[in-house]
């Protein structure tokens, strides 16, 4: 069986948070409220978070992971350069001097720190992504649309709980 997406429209945010709600609690075959189902709306409401849950944020991880990584290994990189020209004569330093290199390990630092958390950003985000299959202009002006993905044998029971919160309008595609 196939994904089926289905895009509910409404007006009232009051109706699309009791959707979210139903969703959650109802169990439905190839159906995962927390993977499957996007909401969409033309302005910010700070409630989303609460009916939506914690969605876990791992950018940070790679973050550290970047930061630590790239420092280490330019630090290598560094002291084995230094390291190669040991038989040349250095006048009383020493072949690997540590304090030179912390300045130039700090920079790589913050810069392996950088790159990874935009890499991971990305990476994190979903993008690149194929566009949603199912859109409304309306979402874009004064309508708060949610976006369900579920099997085929679904698509009436989420229909009827569209239609029982008084979904404007509802659109569906077959997935591919």
């Amino acid at each position: 069986m196939g994904k089926r997406h289905l895009l509910a429209l409404f007006n009232n945010f009051d109706e699309a948070e009791a959707v979210v709600r139903e969703l959650r609690s109802v169990s439905l075959k190839g159906f995962d409220a927390s993977k499957d189902m996007t909401v969409k709306s033309p302005i910010e409401h700070p409630e989303v978070e609460e009916f939506l849950g914690d969605k876990p944020v791992r950018v940070q991880w790679f973050t550290l992971f970047g930061a630590v990584g790239m420092g280490a290994l330019m630090f290598l990189l560094i002291s084995a350069a230094q390291g190669n020209f040991f038989a040349q004569m250095k006048g009383g330093k020493p072949i690997v001097p540590f304090p030179p290199n912390f300045v130039l390990t700090y920079e790589m630092f913050i810069l392996g720190g950088v790159y990874i958390t935009v890499l991971g950003f990305l990476i994190c985000a979903g993008l690149p992504a194929r566009r949603s299959p199912l859109y409304s202009v309306k979402v874009s002006e004064d309508q708060i649309g949610i976006l369900v993905k579920s099997e085929e044998g679904s698509s009436a029971t989420l229909k009827s709980i569209f239609t029982k919160h008084n979904a404007l309008e509802i659109q569906e595609e077959a997935g591919k």
